[in-house]
């Protein structure tokens, strides 16, 4: 039975080569997917645990005293201290923190919050075993800096320039004394690193004299658990220690956490070009059965059993996946180097590509049991030719089945499926999200069972069409169209599930942005938001205070204080200037007045007051974490959404705010110019602040580009993980296209023989596939559209504005995208129709 599966499959290796081909894709992705995560997460564990290796011990503080009392951190007493433990070779005291570095032309260098800061501790050989410098030497002097190499590389800095660093502290010009290259301990992948002198550092980032941790290197021959004991018996109230061995694996947990998160979402992808290719593979074996319907019955004729002719077909099938798995296998390992270039966090290093046994097991297995589960279903039916049927001249086919049974399921599922969504999109229930998903699930599929039944009145719609341009040819294409509706339906269906995910992620996207854009347009009304560049710093009101120098400005902070309990509801205040904030925020006020800010009380969000129940008036018992009591009255009660960016839901003047809390976080300033916005005005704002690269400095523009170019940003790289699954679909609609040209190889001839030229096969064949094409898109868009109106309902109750966008341009592209993948899939087949023998198709049997 093996060699005769064998042979089969090389006697229809032609037939066979697109279901490899979809196979090939599927498992490319998948095994693309896994070797991309295995190798993400051993690069990130590499570059994560680079350097801990040298540190025997590590003894950090934990934090500032308990209320407040005393400084923070650990003092230079405590470093010899440790450095007289026996085992102990060398212990530095470090010391870190936030610190921007701008390249020649003032630009932040680097991306995300790995811009560090640290101090350059030598030895007594004057030497620090964290560092290896390349050029220069360790800073020397309060106005000297080093840099790590890739920072000097992209900023242009040589040893000798002056640079400009930004700090909590504001930012400062220093001369380059050297570069350095440094281990993962200090310096993350994609980050900055800036050593200063010890005093430097621990001014900018802590207190003169202080350390936040020492990291002790230990003496040859010397055990490290021994070793941690001894620490340990003299080690200060609100310190702990840790070895590096400890500190590696926390490091490594942590440096996985986005690697994994990718390799799920690229393996979901994957399951989805699966998932359409089992359409692909189940629609190739329909039509192999068909075609062999009298050789398979001839086989039970001369005494082969069900069983047997059925093992046949599944090892055809299984050879068909094997091979194809190993291809997709070996081509995957390449792809997951592709995308470690275009999909890699950029603060994980590139590495060496990782094969694990179990990427190989997981790719063969899918790889091979695909085509076996898509193909059992055509089998089945194949058994049920009877063996008399090979005695008949004409080609035997299996028994029809009606299709009402399956038409009512399926009109069943679609009907429930839809109930379900528009159910959870009407409700506001924590459980929404999950009843829509199940509904889109429920309606995808009886959709999918539906299209053979829908696919005639969709041909019918379109037919006048394409008689009034192609009289003949689109007659003749329509008609070949629905031939067979169950074979066009799985054809469409593949293409129908690529487009209800790329329609739906069009409809969200474009209703997100446009909500980010109408918030942004309404809410602000300053002329800049001043922010950090990225995230690490920490502003504080004394960051602005330049700004108040500027003539005509208007200026505000954003000073949020946490942990507050307002009448028992956890709470967050955010402390303004009462005289300025009208001119620089919109607040829509429903009841009171924002003149209650100057009168020393607050403003609270609509939604906030409504959540616990506050009402103009009231006065509400206040509480702080550390048992500061006090009281506040509502003032005015404003429209403002949950997600808002800007507007904050309890708004106070910063006097208050300040009577309670010291050090709140800043989020940003407000600014409005004398003048408003304008080139001159932003250089003056820019300069105020003190040329700082750290601080971004936004207009209404920024604001709005760095809300929506994040979603922007995913859904080009979702579209881009949905182009296999459309990939694959139109390999669907060549194969049926080739494989119907097959079967129709006599009525071609003969169309031939009536005078159809090849232009005109061509063109039947091309007009074949736009149905087909129309078809998919059509249905797959609707569906789209209609799941991502479900999805953005449940957003309209927590997310103010929020309303539904149809991108008719998108969808449009979907539609042409699908179309002109429809007709580049028709080339083969109608070349192969075009050039089909007239008289030996005239006169096969």
């Amino acid at each position: 039975m093996f060699r005769t599966a064998l042979r089969n499959v090389f006697a229809h290796k032609a037939r066979l080569l697109m279901t490899a081909f979809a196979v090939m894709l599927g498992v490319t992705f998948i095994s693309g997917s896994l070797v991309f995560g295995d190798s993400l997460n051993r690069a990130a564990t590499a570059r994560a645990t680079d350097g801990y290796e040298r540190i025997a011990v590590n003894v950090a503080s934990d934090g500032p005293p308990a209320g407040g009392s005393g400084p923070a951190g650990i003092d230079a007493r405590t470093v010899t201290t440790l450095a007289k433990v026996p085992g102990v070779a060398v212990a530095a005291g470090r010391v870190d923190g936030f610190a921007a570095v701008a390249d020649r032309d003032g630009r932040l260098i680097g991306h995300g919050s790995s811009h560090r800061g640290g101090n350059f501790a030598p030895g007594a050989d004057g030497t620090d075993p964290a560092y290896r410098f390349t050029q220069g030497s360790g800073p020397t002097g309060n106005d000297t800096i080093a840099l790590d190499e890739t920072t000097a590389a992209k900023g242009g800095h040589r040893v000798g320039d002056t640079v400009r660093v930004g700090t909590d502290k504001g930012a400062s010009s220093y001369t380059l004394s050297g570069v350095f290259r440094a281990d993962g301990t200090k310096l993350p992948s994609g980050g900055s690193l800036t050593l200063f002198t010890n005093a430097t550092a621990q001014r900018l980032f802590l207190q003169p004299g202080r350390y936040q941790n020492v990291e002790l290197t230990a003496a040859p021959d010397a055990d490290v658990q021994q070793l941690l004991s001894g620490v340990e018996s003299v080690l200060p109230q609100g310190t702990s220690a840790a070895t590096g061995t400890q500190l590696a694996q926390i490091k490594t947990n942590l440096a996985t956490t986005d690697s994994d998160t990718m390799s799920q979402i690229l393996v979901g992808f994957a399951a989805v070009a699966l998932f359409v290719a089992t359409f692909l593979i189940s629609n190739t074996f329909t039509m192999l059965v068909a075609r062999r319907t009298r050789e398979l019955a001839l086989m039970r004729a001369v005494g082969a059993s069900r069983k047997q002719v059925r093992r046949i077909l599944l090892t055809e099938s299984l050879l068909v996946g094997a091979v194809a798995s190993a291809a997709g296998l070996a081509v995957g390992t390449g792809v997951a180097a592709l995308l470690q270039t275009l999909f890699a966090p950029a603060d994980t290093p590139a590495g060496p590509l990782v094969l694990t046994p179990g990427t190989v097991i997981t790719s063969m297995l899918v790889g091979t049991a695909l085509p076996m589960v898509a193909a059992w279903l055509p089998i089945r039916r194949a058994m049920a030719i009877p063996p008399v049927a090979a005695l008949s001249a004409a080609e035997p086919t299996a028994p029809a089945r009606t299709g009402s049974l399956r038409n009512g399921l399926s009109a069943a599922l679609v009907l429930t499926g839809t109930a379900a969504a528009v159910y959870g999109a009407l409700t506001t229930g924590k459980d929404a999200r999950t009843v829509i998903g199940l509904g889109a699930a429920l309606t995808l599929t009886g959709t999918i069972g539906l299209i053979p039944l829908l696919s005639r009145p969709f041909v019918a719609l379109l037919q006048p069409l394409l008689t009034r341009l192609h009289p003949v040819h689109g007659n003749l294409a329509a008609l070949n169209t629905v031939r067979d509706p169950r074979r066009t339906g799985a054809t469409a269906a593949a293409l129908a599930i690529a487009l209800t995910l790329a329609s739906g992620l069009s409809v969200l996207g474009a209703s997100a942005a446009q909500y980010l854009d109408r918030a942004t347009t309404h809410d602000f009304t300053a002329d800049y938001l001043v922010k950090p560049a990225e995230g690490g710093m920490r502003m504080t009101p004394a960051t602005a205070a330049p700004l108040k120098k500027l003539p005509g400005a208007a200026l505000s902070p954003l000073n949020q204080s946490t942990e507050y309990r307002l009448a028992g509801t956890s709470s967050v205040l955010t402390g303004v200037d009462p005289a300025t904030i009208g001119r620089l925020l919109r607040y829509d006020v429903v009841d009171g007045s924002l003149d209650c800010l100057a009168k020393g009380q607050i403003a609270v969000a609509d939604f906030k007051a409504k959540e616990a129940g506050w009402h103009v008036g009231q006065t509400l018992p206040l509480q702080r974490h550390d048992d500061q009591r006090g009281s506040v009255t509502i003032g005015a009660i404003y429209q403002a959404d949950e997600q808002s960016n800007l507007l904050p839901s309890i708004t106070a003047p910063d006097s208050l705010v300040a009577r309670y809390d010291s050090t709140p976080h800043t989020a940003g300033f407000l600014v409005a110019t004398d003048g408003g916005p304008s080139r001159a005005a932003l250089g003056n704002v820019t300069h105020a602040l003190g040329d700082n690269p750290a601080l971004a400095v936004l207009d209404q523009s920024g604001i709005r580009a760095q809300d929506s170019g994040d979603i922007g940003d995913q859904l080009n790289v979702f579209y881009a993980l949905l182009s296999m699954a459309l990939a694959i679909a139109a390999l669907g609609i060549a194969n049926t296209l080739a494989m119907s040209v097959l079967e129709r190889r006599k009525e071609i001839g003969t169309l031939r023989a009536l005078g159809v030229d090849r232009a005109g096969v061509t063109r039947m064949i091309r007009l074949e596939a736009l149905l087909l094409g129309g078809l998919g898109a059509t249905l797959g868009t609707a569906l789209g559209v209609f799941l991502g109106w479900a999805l953005g309902r449940t957003l309209q109750e927590s997310v103010v504005g929020y309303t539904l966008v149809l991108p008719w341009g998108r969808l449009a592209l979907g539609v042409l995208i699908a179309l002109a993948g429809a007709l580049v899939a028709s080339l083969w087949p109608a070349r192969r129709a075009a050039r089909v023998d007239i008289p030996a198709a005239t006169t096969a049997q």
